[in-house]
């Protein structure tokens, strides 16, 4: 079968589109039929060996896959060969072929286009987890996010309306804005060239924002940490800055404020149940047009080393995806 191939740990234009042997299959595993896989931030760590996870070499990144069931290990339960099925492998994806755990298929309902189903768990499972389930947000306050043009931002404003909050996105441009203000965004901050935490403030009639959606990191989350409401919740989702910031610990002292961490894939780890139940509210809300995701580019499997390029160089709008049918 064809795959992209990391044989070592480097950027994306060391990845080799090539034949490679199929998957074996584990008795809890199945074999899905890949139609489309997602691209994603964590996919660049985990090329170059710098993500919470490293599999051995050689792998095929892309953790977020669409397909259908062609294959059922002696011991897997509840799936049928033709199952229309969501994937969150880790890895694996950029093939034609995966084999995956039971524990992380998750059924596809009717009426979902693989490509819209691969382009939803990682970005609106991290969103609606870190809003639900960290930040636990109150219909009527104001949440403030950080890179809202990516593919995590982009699902946060979104999700932050339709959960009744009030949204300010901030990002490095106005091509991104626009695309933030289409997706429901009240107020938009370009932190290239406006100063973050006045504007927050200016936005907030000094309260400040009552959540932080961060995806960013480096020099900005100080700035918006210090834009934070009284008892505001900073949520850490991720670096894609490349820099991990550091927080003067006098900060959420003076504000009573808490810095939350978002892990959303270890979260479908050890609360499958709850996860279950976010998916399920997800898919649903997709069926029901309430959300949809924003597909900036669509990518055939040897192009999918320059979708990953795409993610480094911050050019992605909204969600890439790799297309196998």
């Amino acid at each position: 079968m064809k795959a992209i191939s990391c044989e070592k740990f480097g950027m994306p234009e060391s990845l080799k589109f090539q034949e490679v042997t199929e998957p074996s299959l584990g008795p809890n595993q199945v074999l899905v039929e890949v139609e489309a896989c997602g691209v994603n931030f964590p996919d660049t760590l985990i090329i170059q060996g710098k993500y919470q996870f490293k599999p051995d070499l050689p792998f095929s990144p892309g953790g977020e896959v669409a397909g259908k069931i062609i294959g059922i290990g002696e011991k897997a339960k509840n799936f049928q060969i033709g199952d229309a099925v969501l994937a969150l492998c880790g890895w694996g994806g950029f093939a034609e072929k995966l084999a995956v755990d039971t524990d992380r298929i998750f059924p596809l309902p009717k009426g979902i286009p693989a490509e819209i189903a691969a382009t939803t768990l990682y970005t609106y499972g991290t969103s609606f987890h870190a809003l639900k389930d960290r930040a636990q947000l109150i219909p009527g306050e104001i949440v403030l996010v950080l890179g809202a043009a990516g593919g995590v931002g982009l699902a946060a404003v979104e999700l932050g309306k339709l959960m009744g909050a009030n949204v300010i996105a901030a990002a490095s441009s106005e091509e991104k804005l626009e695309l933030c203000r289409e997706k429901g965004a009240d107020f938009t901050i370009n932190y290239e060239k406006e100063d973050l935490k006045s504007r927050i403030k200016e936005l907030t009639n000094g309260k400040g924002a009552d959540v932080i959606f961060d995806p960013v990191g480096g020099h900005y989350s100080e700035s918006a940490f210090r834009g934070i409401a009284w008892r505001g919740r900073y949520l850490t989702v991720g670096f894609a800055n490349g820099e991990i910031p550091k927080i003067p610990l006098n900060l959420p002292l003076l504000k009573g404020a808490s810095i939350m961490g978002v892990f959303w894939g270890q979260f479908s780890k050890l609360e499958p149940g709850k996860n279950t139940e976010n998916v399920s509210q997800l898919m649903q809300w997709i069926m029901e047009g309430k959300i949809k995701q924003h597909i900036g580019k669509r990518y055939q499997l040897e192009e999918a080393p320059e979708a990953l390029r795409a993610i480094m160089d911050r050019k992605m709008l909204g969600k890439g995806v790799v297309l196998l049918k």
